[in-house]
């Protein structure tokens, strides 16, 4: 596995739609030696997740992951490895949360977020198979975040007041500690989505 570097805002890919992918091109080796090295690439970084166009490939690939040792987000419930191909996201409901959110692909820079409660997730894994779910809370935001990444946004993107741009170090000293307990206190109170009409 290959550790490949990985872009920085400002580089033209960051801003391109990312193409999804035949079940065919998802079961061809270059593709399972990509996603090999997109999850290395990703863990080498301490990532929550990597997007395929954050390594310059524009295929519509993200890996999530989040351990509980992760030094960049120690507050984020854990995520097991997943590997998303052509992934959807539905909202549900109207309820949303500030995220204050950091990027591999914009280095030293956090901002907050709004971003959905609850969502419905759709991909294909590695294999070709089609997985549903529903996801609420902090998790959500990291899949909103990377699935952003394959439609050309960046988080700075969404950042409603510019105020709230900080660097990483000005985070931990003057915002976890109120951002840390509004995410605890929001996980603890976690509803399940109100039923679509």
């Amino acid at each position: 596995m290959t550790v490949l570097p990985i872009l920085e805002i400002g580089a033209p890919v960051l801003r391109q739609i990312a193409q999804p992918l035949t079940l065919e091109k998802i079961r061809a080796p270059e593709t399972q030696r990509f996603i090999d090295d997109l999850i290395e690439t990703m863990r080498h970084a301490n990532g929550a997740g990597l997007a395929a166009t954050q390594v310059g490939r524009l295929l519509r690939i993200c890996a999530v992951e989040v351990k509980a040792n992760n030094p960049r987000y120690p507050y984020k419930p854990q995520i097991p490895l997943r590997v998303l191909i052509n992934p959807e996201i539905k909202v549900l409901g109207d309820e949303t949360f500030m995220n204050y959110e950091g990027c591999l692909s914009v280095p030293n820079l956090r901002g907050m977020v709004p971003r959905a409660v609850h969502i419905e997730l759709v991909y294909l894994d590695r294999e070709g198979q089609q997985h549903r779910e529903q996801v609420s809370g902090v998790s959500a935001g990291t899949y909103q975040h990377e699935v952003d990444h394959l439609d050309g946004a960046v988080f700075v993107d969404r950042v409603v007041d510019p105020h709230t741009l900080c660097t990483w170090a000005n985070f931990e000293a003057e915002h976890k500690e109120a951002f840390v307990a509004s995410i605890l206190k929001m996980q603890s109170e976690l509803r399940d989505p109100e039923p679509l009409q």
